[in-house]
This record gives C-alpha cells, structure tokens and sequence, in this order.
C-alpha cells in the first residue's frame, strides 16, 4: 500500500529548518509555538510532505514525514529507559515478528518496542501489553498515537505475574525487573517451541534468568549484545563519532518447552 502524501489531522509530522527538528501530533484548533514564530496546526493539515510552511514571522520549516527510528529517538516522550533501536529491530527479527500475530508484552515502559512490533505485525495482530505502574501507560499511548499504532496495541494495566488474561501467543518479549519469574506463566500461555526475548541491564539479571530457563526447560537460549558504532557524514574527515550509544541491555532469547 502506498504511503498518502496529503497531511492529514492526526498524523505526526517533523517540522525542520536549518538548526532545529520538531515533532507535532497534529490537532485541530492547536497551534506550534518558537520564538521564530508561530505555526497553526490547520497549516500544515492538507498540505503534502515535502511542502514548506511559513510562521507568523515569516520562518519556513520544512514539511516531513518522520520515520519510526526518528520518532522513537527524537519524537516520544520518555519516563523509562527505552528499547533502542539498534536492539529493538534484532529482537523484532529474532522473534520472527510478521503480520497477523498475538504477541505477549510485559513492560511496556515508553512504549518504544511496542511501536517497533505493533508496525511489524498490522493490520491484524494484537499486542497485549502488561504494565504495572500506571504512569508509564500514560505515556505509552501518547507515544502510540504519535505513531499511528494505539489500534493494534492492547494495554492492561496489571502485573503480568498476576497471570494474563489471554492464552496462546504466538511470541513473547519480556522487559521486566526479574524476568525469571514469569517462566511458568510463558509456558502456559506461549505456544510450545515458540521464541521469547527478553532485554535487561545488568549481567547478575542475566546469570538468573540463565538459570531459570534451564531448570525450567527452555531451549535454545542465546546471549547477546548489540553494538552501534555511528561515523560523521564528512568525506573529508570521516570517523567514528565522539560519543556512542554504548551498553544499552542484554538480549537473552529462547523457546518455549514442548511437553512430551
């Protein structure tokens, strides 16, 4: 299906110029507001990406649709530490994400990830999602409307330890504290053989769930880390950038026991 090229209210859209790059959920009757001027969101809505628009004083910013890796490191709004995308489009690979699939989300922090999945398996997947702390659901459907996914993205609010209310997913990623406690709940209600991530920060979480995921059957357990190393776009002088988004989690992946 070919992407629309007229702005319409409710898209997202990157507002650019020479120095700066905004991002705007596009309402009626709100308005865009620097100090170069201010922008009406009835502006920009029937316009076509790549047209300019012109504030009160005259500024043009530029007109662009925002891609996913734009709106997840530039565009959403952060309360937890987010999935980035240097891991998030592995773990999604890994999984074997695609259209159509029921996927079992625990943590949905931001709601970085699940914009990641819920792009990869529409029009007719669900993702459950389980989240305990109410303040982070807030967010994360501010951020799926920014992108346009919130339909494919069922949040409840509630521990997933609390055993979920649906069975039979095809895929699981779990992004909680201590994952190891929800093994016996994956294996009730994840298909057998069926794959399972998991994201943490520190290796004393890795070492337990390691151990988890033996005692408890699981097989093909794997280990990873991701590492993106961004170079300067200057032919003259090319080289890796100063700074880089270093240790961001561990991956842990593995399948769902079948019972003999």
């Amino acid at each position: 299906m070919a992407l629309k090229e007229v702005v319409s209210e409710g898209d997202t859209v990157n507002l650019r110029d020479e120095e700066n790059s905004f991002y705007l959920l596009l309402k009626k009757g709100e308005t865009f507001t620097t100090h170069k001027g201010i922008i009406k969101h009835e502006d920009i809505i029937g316009r076509v990406f790549g047209d300019k628009v012109t504030t009160h004083k005259g500024h043009e910013y530029l007109i662009v649709r925002p891609t996913f890796y734009e709106l997840i490191m530039f565009g959403i709004k952060r309360k937890t530490q987010i999935v980035y995308p240097k891991d998030s489009g592995y773990i999604a690979l890994k999984l074997g994400l695609c259209p159509g699939m029921k996927v079992l989300e625990a943590g949905i922090g931001s709601g970085a990830m699940s914009i990641v999945m819920a792009n990869i398996i529409r029009p007719d997947g669900v993702i459950y999602a389980y989240e305990k702390e109410e303040r982070f659901i807030k967010i994360a459907i501010e951020n799926l409307r920014m992108a346009s996914l919130q339909e494919h993205v069922i949040i409840k609010h509630k521990d997933l330890l609390e055993g979920p209310d649906e069975e039979d997913f095809d895929v699981a990623f779990i992004d909680m504290r201590e994952p190891w406690e929800c093994l016996e709940i994956l294996k009730k209600v994840v298909k057998k053989t069926s794959p399972v991530g998991f994201i943490m920060p520190t290796t004393n979480q890795v070492t337990m769930l390691l151990k988890s995921l033996e005692e408890k059957g699981f097989f093909n357990i794997e280990v990873e880390e991701m590492i993106h190393r961004p170079y300067k776009p200057v032919p003259e002088r090319l080289r890796p950038v100063d700074k880089i988004s270093g240790h961001t989690g561990y991956l842990v992946f593995a399948r769902v026991p079948q019972r003999f």
